[in-house]
């Protein structure tokens, strides 16, 4: 039998502290979506109604049966208009869903990424792609793994200075941009800073952090930074080595290549292209979460990245990681649960931390 986690009523006291027994059952109602029924609840300190639909990712969807299809087709490379013409979906009704579904994994890849344990270490590099425009809104996108699995840890993008030479049409195109919008700014160390930074919330009980990038001076204080020197091994290789299983950073370099291939917006050369950044960032949640949790992590192997490390009992299903809405924080409940109790991500924490 369900048990709600908590009031979905952010104002109500029972929605950060629920307790036993704040609700009451209120009878149940069936969908075309559900096989089964769907039972109503009401919080008996704020008297608002509400249901078990209402704590799940597709709450309020319409066409619910189509999100995990859009899911794969987004981490395959396809587009969003072509994804909608697949899925006989209309282009808005397409990018609404796309919004939801990339925030729902946000939150999905925040609860199910655990502490590393000793043994890991981490690669991490910067892959190159712009917003809008090529020569006037290039970007920078670091991205970091856990090497032995190849489990990406985060990656951010960041809107980097126009570099390199220029005809003067281009620089004509660079100025109109900068009349728009303005200077831009390059925020790429920040973003450095803050993927090296969702490593080192992660890696608190290790000892020693390895990490191997190029050689990119800015990675040095920063990583010090972020690691401390004496608990830091960076090691630093050239770029200038051939890009093969031989080269020390290959694992990177394959995570690069195929993020460019999963995702149309990263592909050189494309019309696939993010007008906007924020939505290359929705687009590199849905490729995260794919490339974590639901694909092997080789062609040769049968555990996702995430199950190799020990952060998930088995690879999950596209359904399985748009099942449980992640919007309550701690208190969402937990992917993977049986429908017959809710768990929710700070018990599931707490229960594998206990079991370390």
């Amino acid at each position: 039998m369900f048990v709600p986690p908590v009031c979905p009523n952010a104002e109500c006291p029972h929605h950060r502290e629920p307790g036993a027994g704040f609700c009451i059952r209120k009878g149940y109602y069936r969908a075309q979506c559900r096989a089964h029924a769907i039972a109503r609840f009401r919080c008996r300190s704020c008297r608002r109604g509400f249901s078990q639909q209402t704590f799940r990712a597709d709450y309020r969807d319409h066409k619910p049966h189509l999100n995990a299809a859009l899911f794969v087709l987004l981490a395959s490379g396809v587009g969003l208009r072509q994804a909608a013409r697949n899925l006989a979906l209309s282009r808005h009704c397409t990018h609404r869903k796309f919004q939801k579904i990339a925030r729902q994994l946000q939150g999905a890849h925040a609860h199910l990424l655990g502490d590393f344990k000793p043994g890991a270490w981490f690669q991490m590099d910067e892959l190159g792609t712009f917003e809008q425009d090529r020569h006037a809104g290039p970007l920078s996108l670091p991205i970091a793994i856990e090497a032995r699995s190849m489990l990406i840890v985060a990656a951010e993008s960041a809107p980097i200075r126009p570099s390199g030479r220029k005809t003067r049409e281009q620089k004509a195109r660079i100025a109109r941009y900068e009349r728009r919008h303005g200077r831009r700014r390059d925020q790429s160390r920040a973003a450095v800073g803050r993927v090296l930074e969702a490593i080192a919330q992660r890696t608190t009980a290790l000892d020693q952090i390895v990490l191997r990038t190029d050689q990119k001076a800015m990675y040095v204080p920063l990583a010090r930074k972020v690691f401390g020197a004496t608990r830091l091994e960076h090691q630093r290789e050239s770029g200038k080595i051939a890009r093969n299983v031989r080269n020390p950073i290959f694992k990177i370099n394959l995570t690069d290549a195929m993020a460019r291939d999963n995702n149309g917006r990263l592909r050189r050369r494309s019309w696939l292209h993010s007008k906007k950044r924020e939505y290359l960032d929705l687009q590199l949640a849905v490729f995260i979460c794919y490339r974590n949790y639901v694909r092997r992590r080789t062609n040769h192997d049968l555990e996702s990245p995430a199950q190799s490390l020990g952060f998930v009992p088995r690879r999950f299903t596209p359904d399985e990681m748009l099942s449980w809405s992640q919007r309550f924080g701690a208190q969402s409940v937990a992917i993977p649960c049986a429908s017959a109790g809710a768990i929710t991500v700070a018990r599931a924490q707490e229960a594998a931390a206990g079991s370390v």
